[in-house]
């Protein structure tokens, strides 16, 4: 529940030992957006550890084009590294498709055990032109891409008593960033999914997590620094790990980039308490209840009730100890 900052991150020297090497067998893997960048390094990590995967990305939309897809080209790939993938080319745009890729994944491989809400693209603007188009758009294939995925794949994974979904967020939806206003509502609403969704799976063995990754992609070339090297397949096993079987975590938020792993977290600060609060209250203890110091960090909505309940009879009996006698 609590806790502090830490100045530095943590770094452990040496390597780790393969002789547990962690597999997949026997799983099937839907991941979305895989043609390219890091949906491709999902794909491909997931099957040469044994996951039966479903490479999904939307086909390309330039005319005449008659050569194999992005997804058909990536599936190839990892048949001939000797792994088991069907490409599919759909849009996750719409609530059909996404049940046509999940029927996908169930006619090729039989299950479904992982679903990894991968696909997306940004269309930046600053918010005073942003085009409620553009924001559709974006909110369209980030956050309802994930829903219209979820939902067919949710009702497989609870009739089987077993299921791991990564969203993929971002830092921009976590922490804002110019000009992405759409993008960060739609990553910031997977954020909102993702919680709802572990408390929901939880007694059904359906973990679901977030991740937040860092890497060189198509989609942030432009946003990166020429020498800010950052290889996607470092992030990979980040993801994979998430929807691992072996994988104790949900409902929480990971970052990924550049070899590092952290978590990111909702926290609370301790606060400021009085009972007859009032708008000058509010303005004169406004950077104490704002401090950090000794943060919360409660890990459900009625774990922050029993925050404020604590709060309030903490101050009653406060008072009541300082109360003239006869008063209290």
């Amino acid at each position: 529940m609590s806790g502090g900052q830490q100045s530095s991150a943590a770094c452990a020297p040496g390597t780790t030992s393969r002789t547990d090497q962690l597999r997949y067998d026997g799983r099937v893997a839907v991941v979305t957006g895989a043609g390219s960048g890091l949906g491709r390094e999902y794909a491909q990590l997931l099957a040469s550890r044994g996951a039966w995967v479903l490479v999904n990305n939307r086909a390309a939309e330039t005319a005449g084009s008659s050569g194999p897809s992005p997804a058909e080209v990536v599936a190839a790939l990892i048949r001939e590294a000797g792994g088991e993938a069907v490409a599919d080319n759909h849009s996750v745009e719409s609530p059909g498709a996404g049940q046509a890729i999940v029927d996908h994944a169930l006619h090729a491989f039989g299950r479904l055990d992982i679903l990894i809400n991968n696909a997306g693209g940004v269309s930046d603007k600053s918010f005073r032109n942003m085009a409620a188009e553009t924001f559709e758009h974006v909110i369209g294939v980030h956050l309802l891409g994930a829903f219209y995925l979820a939902s067919p794949a949710w009702s497989a994974m609870r009739e089987q008593g077993y299921g791991r979904i990564l969203n993929v967020t971002s830092a921009a939806g976590l922490l804002g960033n110019f000009g992405q206003s759409n993008y960060g509502a739609a990553k910031m609403g997977l954020v909102g999914l993702t919680k709802v969704l572990a408390v929901e799976g939880r007694k059904h063995n359906i973990h679901v997590n977030a991740l937040a990754p860092m890497a060189r992609t198509k989609m942030t070339e432009s946003l990166l620094d020429e020498d800010v090297h950052l290889d996607p397949g470092q992030v990979a096993p980040v993801a994979c790990y998430l929807v691992h079987e072996n994988c104790p975590a949900t409902g929480e938020i990971y970052s990924a980039g550049g070899g590092r792993l952290a978590r990111y977290f909702v926290g609370l600060t301790r606060g400021y308490y009085q009972h007859d609060l009032d708008l000058e209250s509010v303005r004169d203890h406004f950077d104490l209840a704002s401090s950090n110091d000794g943060y919360l960090e409660p890990r459900a909505p009625e774990e922050e009730m029993a925050i404020i309940v604590k709060a309030a009879e903490s101050a009653h009996a406060c008072s009541a100890r300082h109360a003239p006698a006869g008063q209290a």
